[in-house]
């Protein structure tokens, strides 16, 4: 599940861009809101949710199975 980017919060900085290791975001330039360019390739790391200087104009949607906890006994 890709990241979703709200438009009305993003300032456009490129920092997600940037500090993307899986580079999901390519082509995206400067002073505009990111593409998801290639939304398969998200791992899922929160790196650009924790280098958005903006709370809450990236967040990530967790896939179900990447949710599941484990209980030791």
């Amino acid at each position: 599940m890709p990241p979703i980017i709200d438009k009305n919060k993003c300032t456009g900085c490129g920092k997600c861009v940037d500090v993307c290791p899986m580079d999901v975001f390519f082509g995206s330039k400067k002073k505009e809101t990111p593409m998801v360019t290639y939304p398969e390739e998200c791992w899922h790391c929160n790196a650009c949710v924790m280098d958005c200087p903006v709370g809450g104009a990236i967040r990530l949607r967790i896939p179900l199975p990447a949710t599941v906890f484990y209980k030791s006994a």
